[in-house]
């Protein structure tokens, strides 16, 4: 899957946990969870919606490596299924 596909995903699982977020809004190398304003649970479910819809495993140990946006579409394109 091609990194713009993997970010429209992103965007597709945000818009159910915080349908306000504009993607034009959205700075790739800035704190993701800090310009959504997502609490931790929210980002929980966030993660698990990217692992229902992309089907990747994403281990709790993970969750710190997943801060901006350019980092959670390197770490999903390495990990989609071909």
């Amino acid at each position: 899957m091609e990194p713009k596909q993997i970010r429209e995903q992103i965007f597709a699982v945000m818009k159910g946990i915080a349908p306000e977020v504009n993607p034009d809004d959205i700075q790739s190398d800035a704190p993701l969870r800090d310009q959504v304003d997502l609490d931790s649970m929210d980002y929980l479910n966030f993660l698990i919606g990217l692992h229902q819809k992309l089907g990747v495993e994403i281990p709790e140990e993970d969750y710190g490596k997943l801060t901006t946006l350019d980092k959670l579409v390197a770490y999903l394109s390495a990990k989609v299924p071909g």
